[in-house]
């Protein structure tokens, strides 16, 4: 019985019992256990009882390199009905599985496949079919089941199908358009009565600690008194410091630890084999240890602590949570994972993908023969669809290459692979072609990688690890000492270098910089300042800024848009895209074609950014727009994410908290499991900044810490540049004086205050935030009269509030009003609602009413409308609709209700309805009144 969950199991129950007559799809997510697994087996219960087939399939981490593994799970037990399809989709799925050879098939052929046998199987008797650990599925299988699990939300088929993964993790299962489940803890009853249930003889004291700790996960009550006590009867005290860390991890590890040695080493077989065959185990453990089979009753152990179980239908070992299997493989040695692998492959003869991997697996130094099984592997699972798989394969194979000539091919062959996933390289089958003519060392290679990095780098699948290694093997080919005036190579520094900034990681660089060592005569001018301001802002900027302003002052010359876009990605850390603006602009007026759309999208990357700091965020929703549709349009997610951050940070910055967290929900999930730390990074800054703005103080602090922690400046995350005055100010109402201060000791000994504008108003705002009068109030004074800080008016507005606040709190409130005043009106132009409410509620304690800056007679009606907003205003007042508005002015009905939201405060009005009488008010005409700009 499972305890708490009857609403769940209620849901789940008639998810299944509808899916039999009219299909459907549905995902489970949660956290680590929560009990996902358990209603699945719920879920295959009640299907079998209404006499529904099951067809149930895991994602495991050792097949998550296997192409179509999963897929093969999923349909070995429907493989009765394959003769029953058409001849075409027949083929399509026999080829994908491997069961038969044939030209590689497309992976919307596969899923139409895919639907069709598992529409014959429902067909015939209801199919419910159930996969756990979506995550863990090989991307292949995972790329088709999302397709699938979509259409069966909207066909009428007999078929359901029921998934769950960890709500903190991502895949490449596609899960757009599938309703999700969110399994919520239990409540405080039910997990009383679990832990009571289960565990009488708990003392109340003991108990009333668990129930705390435990925040409601079923599977922490469960093994919490275990983990503890390292028996199944309950502990009589409890530690000051449960083993709660790494999420329950460390609980398994206890548990798996305190098993006899030869059970340990069969579940790591049973984890590195991952298809919990018996006979396979028992053999390879045979092969292993050379004396004789070891048997498999030695489970037994495993099978009573609850770790494992064999699955009545299929015979196969099953463990009952992910979290084991990755506590048996970190307690092991890598010697043991290489004894191992090499004993499975010795027993996998007949499944040679299998046995390629787990060669590779057990092999360390260069071995030709080892890296040939791989490359036909590659060769094989391409033949069935699966080019993801084959880059793997591919780059596996390139590592265990001895000689530097098969090494350079088959990076090279990876290289193509990859520039061919998206299908957008007119130019790929000569670099192909190119490449297989090299014979070590040559350009060749370099040509095709940087090709297939900048697709692997814009595409859906976002893969910086696979781009690293693409770059760096082919630019260690090549001979030395590098030549710099080579255009490839440069071209090579440059995307490894956008690669590396991508992730974020500090030990992605070092190649580069290694690299870059070798270059001779010298390195180039513009490769230094793009990784003096791109890979480490804070500490190694300052001396290139003037080779940058320099740069930067002949841009309106450059005739070369390829220059532009990357001196503005050099701009962009150090607060100089507005100077790159009008060069920038010309690249969209002059690139509009297929040719340079990644130039064009890459080009409204650094405009939307240079928006959002100028405050012209009406202008930025239009950018993103434009970009986000070209972006989905050629499947460049990395840069779409590029706009999701942008949109987040202006909707965090007006309050609104369901486009923030919708916006940077996205970002996450696309970002996490491809460990893309750049978006990761834009994500948490838009999440602290709508935190802040809303006093949720505490929550503010996690998110600006999770870039940068308190009192230091993240090595090579410049994104932590954006979130100084972020952090101190969520410190300090956090209670967190000493983290605030060392943060901004930090950013003063880093010298960051030199590098623009901005941040010496930031840097001096944040030290005015932990001084004490009369020195906060000469620090406040200099960050505000940091000349050109208007550039940056939300920042600007930032620090006039907290001076502002400040001022009233040191009884100064005729001059707190001054600044209190200029924020507010700035807040408002800009439509940041709760920084207004929150200068317009300082103004009332200094006992000036909030009224008075609104009724300024330049932010007050019809005349303080601009010419777009006030077209828009006439056309609503006339009852068009948004969509309506749009259609006539070119504008999206987002942006239309962006402009509207934006008028009714300049109005003084709150609906449509009173648009009319607004307008009519006597106001001062220029000229330009009746002007209709248009984007």
């Amino acid at each position: 019985m499972l305890i708490g969950r009857d609403d769940d199991l209620e849901l789940i129950r008639g998810f299944v019992d509808e899916a039999r007559t009219s299909g459907g799809a549905l995902l489970l997510s949660g956290d680590a256990g929560v009990g996902k697994t358990e209603l699945l087996d719920a879920a295959a219960a009640h299907a079998h009882a209404a006499n529904t087939r099951v067809a149930r399939a895991a994602g495991v981490e050792f097949e998550s390199s296997v192409g179509f593994a999963g897929l093969h799970q999923i349909l070995h037990p429907l493989l009765d009905g394959l003769e029953e399809l058409a001849a075409a989709y027949r083929s399509t799925l026999s080829v994908a599985l491997g069961l038969q050879h044939g030209a590689p098939p497309q992976q919307l052929m596969v899923s139409n496949a895919v639907s069709a046998l598992l529409g014959h199987a429902g067909a015939e008797r209801p199919l419910l079919v159930i996969v756990d650990d979506l995550p863990w599925l090989d991307r292949a299988s995972a790329i088709v089941m999302g397709l699938v699990a979509r259409r069966l939300g909207d066909s009428a088929s007999r078929v359901g199908f029921l998934g769950a993964y960890r709500s903190d993790e991502g895949s490449f299962f596609d899960r757009g358009g599938v309703t999700t489940h969110h399994l919520q803890p239990l409540d405080p009853a039910a997990a009383e009565k679990l832990v009571r249930d289960r565990f009488p003889a708990l003392t109340p004291r003991v108990r009333t600690r668990l129930l705390s700790e435990a925040q409601g996960n079923p599977l922490a009550l469960l093994e919490l008194p275990i983990a503890l006590n390292g028996t199944r009867r309950a502990p009589a005290t409890i530690p000051d410091v449960l083993p709660l860390g790494r999420r329950l991890q460390t609980l398994f590890a206890a548990r798996i630890e305190a098993l006899p040695p030869e059970t340990r080493l069969l579940l790591l077989y049973a984890v590195l084999d991952g298809t919990g065959d018996l006979h396979t185990l028992q053999a390879a453990t045979h092969t292993a240890t050379g004396t004789g089979p070891t048997g498999i009753e030695n489970l037994a152990p495993a099978e009573r602590a609850g770790l494992v179980y064999v699955d009545d239908t299929t015979g196969r070992l099953t463990f009952r949570h992910p979290l084991t299997r990755s506590a048996v493989v970190e307690l092991s040695t890598s010697d043991q994972r290489r004894r191992i692998h090499h004993a499975l492959a010795e027993h996998t003869t007949d499944r040679p993908e299998r046995r390629a991997w787990h060669l590779a697996q057990a092999t360390v130094e260069p071995d030709e023969h080892v890296a040939t099984l791989l490359e036909q592997t590659a060769h094989a699972v391409l033949r069935r669809g699966d080019a993801g798989g084959a880059i793997a394969a591919l780059l596996r194979a390139a590592d265990l290459s001895p000689r530097g000539h098969e090494r350079g091919r088959r990076i090279a062959e990876a290289a193509y692979l990859g520039a061919d996933l998206t299908g957008d390289l007119r130019d790929v089958p000569k670099l192909l072609e190119d490449a297989r003519r090299a014979d070590g060392g040559r350009a060749g290679p370099l040509v095709a990688a940087v090709a297939a990095a900048h697709h692997l780098l814009l595409s859906g699948e976002g893969d910086l690890d696979t781009a690293h290694r693409l770059l760096t093997g082919a630019i260690d080919m090549q001979h030395q000492p590098y030549d710099a005036t080579d255009t490839t190579m440069t071209d090579a520094l440059y995307t490894l270098a956008w690669v590396c900034h991508g992730a974020q990681r500090p030990e992605l660089w070092k190649p580069l910089h290694q690299a870059i060592a070798l270059l001779t005569p010298h390195i180039p001018d513009r490769v230094a300042l793009t990784l003096a301001t791109l890979a480490d802002p804070a500490r190694t900027a300052p001396p290139a800024l003037g080779l940058l302003d320099e740069t930067i002052a002949t841009l309106d010359q450059e005739t070369d848009p390829v220059h532009i876009i990357r001196t503005a990605m050099a701009a962009v850390y150090v607060d100089r895209l507005a100077d790159c603006r009008t060069a920038l602009r010309r690249i969209l007026r002059d690139g509009r074609d297929t040719s340079a759309v990644t130039l064009e999208l890459q080009g409204l990357v650094f405009l939307s950014r240079d928006c959002f700091t100028a405050g012209a965020w009406d202008q930025l929703d239009e950018q993103t727009e434009q970009g986000q549709r070209l972006s989905t349009t050629h499947s460049y997610q990395l840069l779409t994410t590029d706009y999701l951050y942008q949109r987040a940070l202006v909707a965090a910055a007006r309050g609104d908290t369901a486009t923030t967290q919708a916006l940077t929900d996205e970002m996450t999930l696309w970002a996490a499991p491809r460990r893309v730390g750049s978006a990761l990074s834009g994500a948490s800054h838009a999440k602290a900044l709508a935190a802040l703005g809303q006093g949720r103080y505490e929550e503010a602090y996690r998110h600006a810490t999770a870039v940068s922690p308190a009192g230091e400046l993240a090595s090579h995350v410049p994104t932590a540049l954006f979130l100084v005055m972020d952090l101190v100010e969520a410190a300090l109402r956090t209670g967190r004086q000493t983290e605030a201060a060392a943060h901004v000791t930090a950013v003063r000994e880093a010298g960051i205050a030199a590098i623009s504008p901005r941040l010496t108003m930031i840097v001096e705002a944040s030290a005015a935030l932990t001084a004490h009068d009369p020195h906060a109030r000469e620090l406040f004074r200099r960050a505000l009269s940091t000349p050109g800080t208007d550039r940056w008016p939300f920042d600007h507005a930032r620090v006039r509030l907290a001076y502002g606040e400040h001022l009233r709190r040191a009884r100064a409130a005729t001059e707190a009003r001054i600044h209190l005043t200029d924020a507010l009106d700035t807040f408002q132009r800009l439509g940041a609602r709760p920084w207004a409410a929150r200068a317009a509620g300082e103004l009332r304690a200094t006992g000036q009413p909030t009224r008075q800056p609104a009724a300024r007679a330049d932010h007050h009606g019809p005349a303080s409308l601009t010419p777009q907003q006030r077209e828009i205003a006439h056309l609503a007042a006339a009852g068009l609709t948004n969509k309506q508005i749009g259609e006539r002015l070119r504008l999206s009905p987002r942006t239309v209700s962006t402009h509207l939201h934006q008028l009714f405060p300049k109005l003084g009005i709150t609906s449509r309805a009173a648009l009319r009488d607004a307008l009519a008010e006597p106001t001062r005409h220029t000229p330009d009144d009746s002007a209709t700009v248009k984007p």
